[in-house]
C-alpha cells in the first residue's frame, strides 16, 4: 500500500514541478502578480509537506529553504528579482533530480543543492543562519512589522481513512503551532472499544484556537495537501481590534452553537428548563423577537451552506494509470474489428433483424471508440510550457534576446503522441534559436528589433494537428545548403532543385552547415532524427523559408496512434492500407499510359507530371496485372508521389496492431490490422517506401 502512495507522490510531484516551472516563467514577465507568487508557494509547500509524509526527507528539507524565501515574497518582505527566479528554477531542477534519483538509486552530488541554498540565503540575510522563518513572536521581538494579531477557531476533522493517504495530522498541528500561540483540544469520544478499533483509521478530531498575525492564507496552507481528506472549518473569532474594546466574549451557548456542537433547538430546550433563550433576550430589552428569529435563521443557513460546501467533492477528475487506458483502447480496438465482421456478415446474409442489430452495434461502437480516444486526449499546452524554459535558458547561454509566443495551447492530442513529440520539438526549437535568430546587434543592423521571437502554434486540421514552429530570424541560406550537399555528394553540382527540395536536404543524416561545433548544435545530429521521429508518428514535415525574414517548419501529426482512417487497396490476393491523411486522389493507369511513359514511372495528371512507385514490383507480388490499375496519389514531405495498386476498395477504419518481433525491421510496413472477414491487411509506411524507391534509382 505504501509503495502505491509513494508512486502517487512521485507522479503528483512531477506535475507540481511542471506547474512550478510555468509559474516561475510567467512570474518573470509579471513579477508583481500576487496570484503567481501564491501558486509558486503552494506548489513548493505541497511538495515539501507530502514529501515529509512519504519519507522524502531530503526533498522536504531542501524545498523548505526555498519555500521560506517565497513566504517572505508572498508577505511583501522580499521583491521578485531575476537572481531569485534563476535560483528557484535551479532549485526546481534539483528537486526533479532528487525525485528521479529516488527511482534510479543514483547518488546525487549535494554541491548543487548547497550552492542554491547559499544563494537564497544571500538574498535574505534574515534566514542566513539556516533556521526556519521567524514566527510572530520572534518577528515582534525583532521589531519586524507584522499584521494585526487575530484569533481563529479551527476545527480539523480528518476522514477516518486519512492515514491511508500517508498524512500525519500531528505534523499539521505542529505546523499550526509555528504560526503563533495556540491551544489544541482533542475530541476522542468517537474512539470505539478495542475489539472494534481499526488501527488504520483515525477516530480523533481537533479544535485549535490560534492567535497569529499571519492571516487565513497561512492557516489554509497548512492543510493544503489534505483539504480533500478532512472536514476543515476556520472562523475568525477576534479580528485584533481596539485595545479598549469590551473584554467580554460570547456566552458558552453561543460558542457551542457557532461550532456546531449544539443546535439552536437543543440550546433552547436546555434554556427552556429555566426560561427560553429568546424570552430572556427580549425580557432584558436587548433584542426584539424578530431579531432573535433572524439570528437563528442566519446560524442555520450559514451552517447548512458550510456543510454542503464541505461535503462537495473538490476533485472534478480521477487519476487513472496510463496502462489501464491503454488496455481500454486495445479492447475497443478489438470491438471495432468484431463490429466490422458483424457488419460484413449482416450485409452478406441480408437478414433484416441481423442488419438492424449490426447497425446499432456500429453506432454504439463508434461512440465508444470516440469517447475512449477522447479520454487519452490532453491539451498540447502541457508540452508548450516546457519549451518556455528551454528558450529562456538557451537565449541566455547564447547571449541572444528571444521570447517565445504560443498559440492553440488548448489543442488536444493523444497522450502517447504528445510524449513522442517532445524530442523532435526540442530539436526544432533549438535550431531556431541557434541557427535562425541572429545576435541582437546583427538584428538591429538589419532593421529588426533586437529581440527575436519563436512562435509555436497548434491547430486541428481534420484527423490531424498542424504544429508550426516559426522564427523571425535570418532564414535558411539556400546556397550554403546546396554547396554543402554538393560537397557531401548528396546532389550533383549541375542539379536543378526547387527551394523546397533544397531545404529538404537538411534532413540528410549528419548534415550541418554550422562552421563550428557548440554546446547547442553543429555536430550534424538532429534534423534527420526529427524526420525519423515524425515519420514514426505517421506524420509529415514541411519547411518554408525566406532569406532575412525567418523560417517556418510545419508538422502534420495524426490525432491518435491507436485507430486511424485508411484507404484499403488490393494488389493481387493481398490487401494493404494507406493512411488517408496522406492521400490526395486516385487516378487510373492504363496499359497505354505505361507505354507512353517509355519505361519511366511518370504519370500525366491534368498536365502535371507525377512520379509513381509500382507496389506490385516493390513487394514482388506474382500474377497478372489488370488492364487498368489505380494510382493512389499522396503528398509526402510536400511532394506528390503516386503508388500503383491493382484496385482501390475504399475507406476503412483501421485498428493498428503491432508486428511481431520477427517482422519488426521490415521496411515499408508500419503495422497490420484485421479486416471484417478475418483477413490480415498490412499498413504501409509511405515515407519509408518512397525512400527505398529513391535509393534504387540509377545515378
Amino acid at each position: 500500500m505504501i509503495e502505491q502512495h509513494i508512486a502517487t507522490y512521485r507522479e503528483e510531484a512531477g506535475e507540481l514541478l511542471a506547474e512550478l516551472e510555468t509559474s516561475l516563467l510567467e512570474l518573470e514577465e509579471t513579477p508583481e502578480d500576487s496570484d503567481l507568487i501564491g501558486r509558486v508557494f503552494r506548489a513548493m509547500h505541497t511538495i515539501k509537506g507530502s514529501g515529509a509524509m512519504f519519507g522524502f526527507d531530503e526533498i522536504a528539507a531542501f524545498t523548505h529553504e526555498v519555500e521560506t524565501v517565497f513566504d517572505l515574497v508572498r508577505n511583501g518582505k522580499l521583491a521578485v528579482s531575476k537572481q531569485l527566479l534563476n535560483l528557484t528554477l535551479r532549485a526546481r531542477d534539483n528537486i526533479k533530480a532528487m525525485l528521479d534519483a529516488s527511482v534510479t538509486g543514483e547518488v546525487l552530488d549535494r554541491c548543487e543543492g548547497e550552492a542554491i541554498i547559499a544563494g537564497l540565503r544571500q538574498l535574505v540575510p534574515t534566514v542566513a543562519t539556516g533556521e526556519p522563518a521567524p514566527t510572530e513572536q520572534a518577528a515582534i521581538a525583532s521589531g519586524e512589522p507584522e499584521g494585526e494579531q487575530q484569533t481563529w477557531r479551527i476545527r480539523f476533522k480528518p476522514h477516518p481513512e486519512i492515514f491511508l493517504c500517508g498524512s500525519n495530522p500531528i505534523a499539521l498541528l505542529g505546523e499550526l503551532r509555528e504560526l503563533g500561540t495556540s491551544h489544541v483540544v482533542a475530541h476522542m469520544a468517537a474512539i470505539p472499544p478495542l475489539n472494534d478499533l481499526n488501527p488504520e483509521h483515525c477516530y480523533i478530531y481537533w479544535d485549535i484556537i490560534l492567535t497569529t498575525s499571519r492571516g487565513i492564507d497561512a492557516i489554509k496552507d497548512v492543510f493544503i495537501f489534505v483539504e480533500d481528506d478532512c472536514e476543515l472549518k476556520i472562523d475568525l473569532v477576534d479580528d485584533g481590534g481596539r485595545a479598549d474594546q469590551d473584554l467580554d466574549y460570547k456566552k458558552l451557548g453561543d460558542i457551542l452553537v457557532e461550532r456546531g456542537d449544539l443546535s439552536p433547538v437543543e440550546m433552547q430546550k436546555i434554556l427552556g428548563l429555566q426560561k427560553r433563550f429568546g424570552e430572556l433576550a427580549v425580557a432584558v430589552g436587548a433584542v426584539t423577537p424578530d431579531k432573535v428569529e433572524s439570528a437563528l435563521v442566519e446560524q442555520q443557513q450559514v451552517k447548512a451552506v458550510r456543510q454542503e460546501r464541505a461535503s462537495q467533492d473538490a476533485a472534478s477528475s480521477i487519476r487513472v494509470p496510463a496502462e489501464k487506458l491503454d488496455l481500454l483502447v486495445n479492447l475497443v480496438g478489438e470491438m471495432v474489428t468484431v463490429q466490422a465482421h458483424l457488419s460484413q456478415t449482416a450485409a452478406q446474409h441480408k437478414i433484416p433483424v441481423i442488419v438492424s442489430i449490426a447497425e446499432e452495434v456500429e453506432r454504439l461502437t463508434n461512440e465508444l471508440r470516440d469517447t475512449t480516444l477522447n479520454i487519452r486526449m490532453l491539451p498540447i499546452g502541457s508540452t508548450f510550457s516546457k519549451f518556455k524554459r528551454l528558450v529562456r535558458d538557451l537565449s541566455q547561454e547564447l547571449g541572444k534576446e528571444i521570447e517565445m509566443a504560443t498559440e492553440g495551447a488548448e489543442t488536444e492530442l493523444d497522450k502517447t503522441v504528445i510524449e513522442k513529440l517532445n524530442d523532435p520539438l526540442v530539436h526544432l526549437i533549438r535550431n531556431s534559436i541557434d541557427h535562425g535568430i541572429e545576435m541582437p546587434d546583427v538584428r538591429r543592423a538589419a532593421g529588426k528589433p533586437g529581440q527575436g521571437t519563436v512562435h509555436l502554434a497548434a491547430v486541428h486540421s481534420g484527423d490531424s494537428v498542424l504544429l508550426t514552429i516559426r522564427d523571425d530570424g535570418a532564414g535558411l541560406d539556400r546556397e550554403a545548403i546546396r554547396a554543402k550537399a554538393v560537397e557531401r555528394g548528396l546532389i550533383a553540382a549541375s542539379a536543378e532543385l526547387s527551394d523546397k527540395e533544397i531545404y529538404n536536404l537538411i534532413f540528410a543524416p549528419g548534415f550541418s552547415t554550422a562552421r563550428q561545433v557548440t554546446s547547442v548544435s553543429g555536430r550534424g545530429v538532429g534534423m534527420d532524427v526529427v524526420k525519423k521521429a515524425i515519420e514514426a508518428l505517421r506524420g509529415t514535415i514541411d519547411i518554408a523559408s525566406e532569406r532575412g525574414q525567418g523560417s517556418t517548419i510545419t508538422l502534420r501529426i495524426p490525432l491518435t496512434l491507436a485507430i486511424i482512417e485508411c484507404l484499403l487497396v488490393r494488389i493481387g490476393p493481398d490487401f494493404f492500407l494507406m493512411p488517408l491523411s496522406l492521400v490526395e486522389e486516385c487516378v487510373e493507369l492504363t496499359r497505354e499510359d505505361v507505354r507512353n511513359s517509355h519505361g519511366r514511372n511518370l504519370a500525366n495528371v491534368r498536365g502535371a507530371i507525377v512520379p509513381y512507385i509500382p507496389l506490385r514490383e516493390q513487394f514482388e507480388i506474382k500474377g497478372p496485372r489488370p488492364d487498368i490499375e489505380q494510382i493512389v496519389i499522396t503528398r509526402i514531405n510536400g511532394a506528390k508521389v503516386g503508388f500503383v495498386v491493382d484496385g482501390v476498395v475504399g475507406e476503412h477504419q483501421t485498428v493498428i496492431k503491432s508486428l511481431g518481433r520477427m517482422y519488426r525491421d521490415v521496411r515499408g510496413i508500419s503495422g497490420a490490422t484485421i479486416l471484417g472477414d478475418g483477413t490480415v491487411a498490412l499498413i504501409l509506411d509511405m515515407g519509408v517506401l518512397l525512400q527505398a524507391a529513391e535509393a534504387l534509382e540509377p545515378e
